[in-house]
């Protein structure tokens, strides 16, 4: 069954004139039966509609589409996606969906990336062919051992050869890449990597399936560790309105311990999270901004509905982060990294600006992929709602979803993320912990008095 979802907006019957039941349980953090919408905290939306203040951003694109029809197609979306059934034509399934929509579709060749780990190690600013050409066949095992008997221990050792061939041919061309004040660590790794590989050549020939995954994941984490000491200081400048705010310069890995209620199979878990700083400084630099604040310890879940899981509105008439220093609500901008470009695009959606096809550097590939939420016509209104993605395939096909270029991705859940579809409305996040990278951080505000 398909999540309900609205690509306009989560709250769209307290902001406009569409949808006038205001006890649809799917606009709001708590269920409600009163017809009273006034007393019902709201959740911030996670979609976009076009921003009127910034059509100027649009002009070369006005060929595409009028002004009329975005506003045509950005109903029929909303109405059919918070329904749940086809409305204005609008097929339910989203292969129909592609060919109706050919100027928002994305195109995309070959299979799209799901597993985070890959992702992050993609999204790092690093262009370097040779150890990309050892990642490759490594990543491809988890291909190799969904086949049946004995053919996945074959083709696993093919990928392993094509690995090990990779790692001997592209060996300077990889030391060559590292930054030097990293590179003996990294050279340190790379010695790790081939060992592991003997290991791995091992246990194929044993024909010891079970032990591949773990062995290949391990194999994995020092290329990642690898392609991380390539990267030498922080590659742009943030622009000049944000320099001063919680920024991560890098990457930071989080531990978000849940209380789980009312599941004899599952009391308590811990969902490791890597956040990137690389591609989503201030998006991220505001997170563990608030962690360090303990902002988040306490809270309760306060959306699962099966498609989204969703926190961070705190108790009170406030929907976001009211910094003691100001006693205002701190808000960020919205912050996407577009594949091939050397620093995010802040304040508008990829379809602000006509980037229709554009490829995101965090895209919503994955499950658990983080994001922030935000208002519906605010692009800069993100304050401290966080989401994560449980992915529903019929509604946001990897790499070809509502999602990409509206919403800012910050990271992805990299352990017991298959476990964020058992956290219910009212399981208590008790803590949230900087487990690495905390040196990342700049301008850290819960440093200041208050």
């Amino acid at each position: 069954m398909a999540a309900i979802f609205s690509c306009s907006s989560l709250y769209t019957t307290c902001k406009s004139s569409l949808f006038n039941n205001p006890n649809q349980s799917i606009n709001y953090i708590r269920l409600s039966h009163s017809s009273n919408t006034s007393s019902i905290r709201r959740f911030r939306s996670i979609s976009s509609s076009l921003n009127p203040n910034r059509i100027q951003f649009r002009d070369e694109q006005k060929d595409r589409f009028s002004g009329i029809k975005e506003c045509v197609l950005s109903v029929a979306l909303a109405i059919g996606l918070i329904t749940g059934v086809p409305t204005l034509g609008f097929p339910s399934n989203a292969d129909a969906i592609t060919p109706a929509l050919p100027d928002l579709a994305v195109l995309i060749s070959g299979p799209p990336i799901k597993d985070p780990g890959a992702l992050l190690r993609y999204a790092l600013p690093i262009d370097n062919k040779a150890i990309r050409e050892v990642q490759k066949p490594l990543e491809d095992i988890t291909e190799s051992l969904k086949v049946a008997g004995v053919k996945a221990i074959d083709s696993t050792e093919r990928n392993l050869k094509q690995a090990s061939r990779a790692l001997k041919q592209g060996r300077s061309m990889i030391v060559a890449g590292l930054a030097e004040s990293k590179k003996d660590h990294a050279i340190e790794l790379l010695g790790k990597l081939e060992v592991g590989m003997d290991e791995l050549q091992k246990i194929v020939e044993d024909r010891k399936r079970e032990a591949i995954a773990p062995k290949q994941k391990e194999l994995l984490q020092y290329v990642g560790s690898v392609e991380e000491d390539m990267v030498d200081g922080f590659p742009y400048e943030v622009p000049e309105e944000y320099q001063n705010m919680p920024l991560l310069k890098g990457r930071a890995t989080v531990d978000m311990k849940v209380k789980v209620k009312d599941n004899p199979n599952l009391e308590e878990c811990v969902f490791r999270i890597v956040l990137d700083g690389y591609n989503a400084p201030v998006t991220a630099g505001n997170f563990v901004d608030l962690v360090e604040r303990h902002f988040y310890d306490g809270m309760e879940i306060q959306r699962a509905d099966g498609f989204v899981v969703q926190t961070g509105d705190p108790e009170g008439p406030a929907e976001g982060f009211i910094d003691p220093s100001t006693e205002k609500t701190r808000t960020i901008p919205l912050e996407i990294m577009v594949e091939g470009e050397k620093a995010p695009v802040y304040g508008v959606t990829l379809e602000d600006i006509g980037l229709y096809k554009a490829q995101t550097k965090l895209p919503f590939n994955a499950f658990g992929t983080m994001a922030m939420a935000r208002e519906e016509f605010e692009n800069n209104s993100a304050s401290s709602q966080i989401f994560w993605l449980l992915k529903e395939s019929e509604l946001t096909p990897s790499n070809a979803n509502i999602l990409d270029g509206r919403y800012s991705v910050f990271g992805y859940v990299t352990q017991n993320e298959d476990f964020l579809a058992d956290l219910k409305v009212g399981d208590v996040i008790e803590s949230v912990q900087v487990v690495a990278g905390l040196d990342n951080l700049v301008n850290p505000s819960y440093k200041i008095a208050g």
